[in-house]
């Protein structure tokens, strides 16, 4: 075993290093989760105003298929993000939550058109107010979620954290 100073100096080193720089990468990690948290609590806001609406429009036969695009769309985004909330970093999971949105998205618009060509621009302006308040809170989140991811990324693919980064099997997230 050597006994040089130099080389147990060395050692200090390294091990500071690579503890000080694995505890980096933990907090980047949990920066993601935490802004993904963020993202969850406005999706389900946004889920819950869905349901006002579609119980508000619950008797009107003229926007039932409309309705019912956007209960299956809604359906599919609280599956989507159920299992991203389970694993935020997991980029299958992110991707389904992504195509969940972009769901969601267009069967609201067809709702709106929907009940506009039957009601009128009066009868949608309230929910579209909503959903554009919901969106512009959601873009915010997906944005710092996205900001979180990026940090994250960028430091699991310098070098030499990439060294630490595969031994601890820390895996790159997926942007939204």
């Amino acid at each position: 075993m050597p006994t040089s100073p130099i080389f147990w100096a060395a050692f200090a080193l390294l091990l500071f290093w690579a503890v000080g720089a694995h505890n980096r990468l933990v907090r980047l990690r949990s920066s993601v989760v935490q802004a993904f948290g963020g993202l969850d609590a406005h999706v389900q806001r946004l889920l819950a105003m869905l349901a006002e609406c579609d119980a508000a429009h619950a008797d009107d036969e003229h926007v039932a298929d409309a309705r019912r695009a956007l209960q299956a769309a809604a359906t599919q985004l609280g599956a989507s993000l159920a299992v991203a909330r389970a694993k935020p970093l997991k980029p299958d999971a992110t991707a389904a939550l992504a195509t969940g949105r972009d769901a969601l998205d267009g069967a609201w618009q067809a709702l709106m058109r929907a009940r506009e060509d039957e009601a009128g621009p009066a009868a949608v302006a309230p929910w579209k107010q909503q959903w554009d308040e919901h969106q512009a809170h959601a873009r915010l989140a997906v944005q710092q979620f996205n900001e979180a991811a990026g940090q994250y990324n960028h430091a699991i693919a310098q070098f030499p954290p990439v060294l630490l980064a595969w031994m601890s099997g820390f895996k790159p997230a997926r942007l939204l």
